[in-house]
């Protein structure tokens, strides 16, 4: 059984659905990853689905992403495939904590990225979201609180919104652009990390992702990110459309998990709002309150 060295540092937060674990190595950053087990979720095996398991790894040896503009890779200094899984390694970078405006001009620079020749490209990542959390019945805790009512009509329209969602114009997507994966800047570029949601999707995602985490405002990523995307791949109707449902729908879930996670814990569950492990989700959900009544 593959195993990591004793004197490999964790990297903290690196474990995933295919991820066993992240790990300094003086100068590199070691990322296993495993391949499925019997029993794991079928999604895992599916390459067109944002779980896939070798990803990862076909990013890393096809290129792919290695001269993209926008967003590139840190390039991988090796990959070492065996029976269990596989082992990527790419030099360390340090994380500059870059500017999200400056984040979403490069993400709408990436948008225009040609990737139409690998099949293995996750696509329809939201919607397969929505059906791990319609598996797991739905916001469930959010139905318990101030925004029952709000959330319950969203849900009852996802089916709406992601039709709309896939009338959009396609685009390249890296699919996770939260700051952890998003580490330095070199000339107009962002080097980045973590392809293994790499895809396409529609015009103003990757967007929708990022107003989750940056500071200012929603109207002035969206001009940002309108500044790269290459003329005439979108509208900015279409830049807003798609960047609101997927920050919505995405806050939404992550409300719901942060919250199911305390929810069974003594004491009312109106008081575990400001726990820290569920504050960070519940700020970000109401500074999305314009783009949900927009929705609404």
């Amino acid at each position: 059984m593959w195993q990591p060295e004793p004197d490999w540092q964790p990297v903290p937060g690196g474990m995933g659905s295919s991820t066993l674990g992240v790990w300094r190595v003086d100068d590199l950053v070691v990322k296993r990853v495993q391949a499925p087990q019997p029993g794991d979720p079928g999604e895992l095996s599916d390459e067109r689905h944002f779980a896939w398991w070798r990803r990862p790894i076909v990013v890393a040896l096809s290129g792919a992403v290695d001269a993209t503009p926008g967003l590139r890779s840190v390039l991988a200094a090796k990959v070492e495939e065996d029976d269990e899984g596989a082992t990527l390694w790419h030099p360390f970078v340090e994380d500059q904590h870059l500017p999200s405006p400056f984040v979403a001009r490069a993400l709408g620079r990436f948008a225009g990225a040609e990737l139409t020749a690998y099949p293995w490209l996750a696509t329809d990542q939201l919607a397969d979201r929505l059906r791990r959390t319609e598996h797991n019945g739905g916001w469930r805790t959010l139905a318990r609180t101030t925004v029952a009512d709000v959330a319950d009509r969203l849900w009852q329209r996802r089916g709406t919104h992601l039709r709309l969602l896939d009338e959009l114009p396609p685009v390249a997507q890296h699919g996770d652009p939260v700051p952890g994966n998003l580490l330095a800047r070199d000339d107009d570029d962002v080097l980045a990390i973590d392809w293994s949601m790499l895809g396409r999707g529609a015009a103003g995602a990757d967007l929708g992702y990022l107003a989750l985490t940056a500071r200012e405002e929603f109207d002035v990523l969206v001009d940002a990110y309108l500044m790269g995307l290459p003329e005439g791949t979108a509208t900015r109707d279409q830049v807003v459309l798609g960047a609101r449902i997927n920050a919505v729908y995405t806050a939404m879930s992550r409300a719901e998990w942060a919250l199911a996670r305390v929810a069974d814990g003594p004491g009312a569950l109106a008081g575990k709002y400001r726990h820290p492990s569920v504050a960070p989700y519940l700020r970000s959900l109401q500074r999305l309150f314009p783009q949900i009544e927009a929705l609404l």
